[in-house]
């Protein structure tokens, strides 16, 4: 395991304080605030830790409230809503500084069989064939507004092998193209064989890309160019199958909308072998500078 991973998992190792109350750890992300991957994963493992081992995360929906403050820690509040022979919902807010910075209401479900279909996977070339970020990352220093973004997205995303399928937005800011993208991920190194844990990870790297479809429509290259600002908004994911986060996972991304400062990002997250894992969708504000 690598020592980024590991850290990682740390991060998300919460402190029990009350028997529903939860306390984690902040670190600075890219930009001066918490990564909105980070809060929701440890609201998700605060929600886990209260539910029968038997009952997997099958849903999730999540309100981005106030700007984080990386140096404070975060305490995280879980609400018991339902109990029941199936279904257990749980409700979690997590506060800074006395103030609400982010609510997550989760459903977790025992295993059942059932009806079975799902979307066929996209093509897409093998992760192998494509670039690690620390291979391609540094050749786009020139385009970035500071000489040391690269190397701050570098230490961001250490714990996570992403391979970009198709030029990021910023390697083609100025010219716009189809509203679509696709990432391979899996974690630097092997995870226990824990459900929950696989499904924190994989909530944790679903905030880090896909807004970049909705950058893409418009030729703009984001923050590390400089040419918008933007923040998530709110964030929803449906488990559909068992997956890794430590193997192969495609998540091919699009956006069918932006308007009013405002951009919608939609996904589907499939296993190596072509099993559809997760549905994600999330809005985000997405403004040119003034």
């Amino acid at each position: 395991m690598s020592q980024a991973l590991d850290a990682l998992l740390d991060l998300l190792d919460l402190e029990r304080i009350e028997e529903n109350i939860f306390r984690g750890r902040s670190r600075s992300a890219i930009v001066p605030r918490v990564f909105g991957g980070q809060v929701a994963a440890q609201a998700l493992v605060a929600a886990g830790r209260t539910v029968p081992e038997d009952r997997t995360a099958h849903s999730l929906h999540a309100y981005f409230l106030r700007m984080s403050d990386p140096g404070a820690p975060i305490v995280y509040t879980v609400d018991r809503i339902r109990d029941g022979r199936s279904f257990t919902t749980r409700r979690v807010v997590a506060v800074q500084h006395g103030q609400p910075i982010f609510h997550l209401s989760a459903s977790f479900q025992t295993y059942e069989d059932g009806l079975d279909h799902q979307a066929e996977m996209p093509p897409a070339p093998d992760p192998e064939s494509l670039p690690a970020a620390e291979d391609v990352l540094p050749g786009y220093r020139h385009l970035f507004a500071h000489p040391g973004i690269a190397d701050r997205m570098l230490e961001a995303r250490a714990a996570v092998d992403l391979r970009y399928v198709q030029e990021p937005p910023w390697a083609t800011a100025g010219a716009p193209r189809a509203p679509r993208s696709q990432v391979w991920f899996r974690t630097n190194g092997k995870l226990a064989d824990d459900p929950l844990l696989h499904i924190c990870l994989a909530t944790y790297v679903s905030d880090m890309t896909l807004l970049d479809s909705v950058l893409l429509a418009h030729g703009r290259g984001g923050w590390a160019v400089g040419d918008v600002v933007g923040a998530s908004l709110d964030h929803a994911m449906w488990f559909h199958r068992p997956f890794r986060a430590d193997e192969w996972l495609l998540y091919d991304q699009e956006s069918p909308s932006s308007s009013g400062g405002r951009g919608l990002g939609q996904a589907r997250i499939y296993t190596r072998d072509g099993r559809l894992a997760i549905s994600v969708i999330q809005e985000g504000v997405v403004r040119v500078p003034r």
